[in-house]
């Protein structure tokens, strides 16, 4: 072999480990770009899972405050028709005692004269 036939092989050498050395750097550089920008919409998820968490928490409350369960109506309707019951209990027997009071007045009284 000659000094130009080595020096050929040599730039060849030189020059495919060029091309590879490119070509890895361009793959590593769409890998990085590709990173950073799933890095940050990856973040902007987060935020907007953050957001969406708070929202929830928000209309929870909400919801809590202003509607009522149906077991919560139930268990406050019952309460009031006992309430119901007791008032109506209590004026059926004050009707009971009037007509008592009532009755007793009517009798005419029986005066003994002599």
């Amino acid at each position: 072999m000659t000094g130009a036939e080595i020096m050929a092989v040599a730039g060849f050498f030189v020059m495919l480990f060029g091309f590879f050395f490119g070509l890895w750097k361009y793959v590593d550089a769409k890998i990085s770009a590709a990173k950073t920008e799933a890095s940050a919409a990856a973040s902007a998820a987060s935020a907007m899972a953050s957001l969406a968490r708070e929202e929830l928490a928000a209309h929870r409350l909400h919801v809590a405050e202003t509607y009522v369960s149906k077991s919560g109506l139930r268990e406050q309707t019952e309460q009031i028709m006992g309430a119901i019951g007791a008032v109506k209990d209590a004026v059926d027997k004050m009707t009971m005692r009037v007509d008592r009071i009532v009755e007793n007045q009517s009798k005419p009284r029986t005066t003994r004269s002599g």
